[in-house]
């Protein structure tokens, strides 16, 4: 089941685009279902700044840059901005999840998808579930 409403995290744009990517086949087939479904998709520049640099690291800067422009300019995406007390929010998720190396991305992911009223999110990402998120597809 799709639920309404989605954040997506690095893995899915990360396993879409890379062939090798261990949950690959999952998230062509599930990026498939979302495009046919009237699911509202959410993410961050901070999202994207880390899918482009490590698809550039894994793959190379030019796929890297030609897909960080696709989804950048994508009509299903709305993109959210943190503010400065978002940021402010997210170290001090940080802090509280300092004995589990949460990254700062992932906090300030926390603090959007709380913020929009997301609970689920696409991606692999263990350190949601943790937050209590639901990670889809599950």
């Amino acid at each position: 089941m799709i639920p309404k409403s989605l954040f997506l995290d690095t893995g899915c744009f990360l396993a879409r685009e890379l062939s090798r990517d261990q949950y690959h086949q999952k998230s062509v087939v599930a990026w498939k279902s979302l495009l046919n479904s009237q699911i509202q998709l959410y993410c961050s520049e901070h999202v994207l700044d880390e899918s482009i640099t490590l698809l550039a690291r894994r793959h190379s800067y030019a796929f890297a840059a030609q897909c960080g422009a696709n989804y950048l300019t994508s009509n299903i995406i709305e993109w959210l901005v943190a503010s400065e007390n978002d940021l402010s929010e997210a170290l001090r998720l940080m802090r509280k999840y300092s004995d589990q190396a949460v990254s700062y991305t992932d906090c300030i992911s926390f603090v959007l998808m709380k913020k929009q009223g997301i609970r689920h999110v696409f991606g692999f990402d263990g350190h949601f579930a943790a937050a209590r998120f639901r990670l889809w597809p599950d």
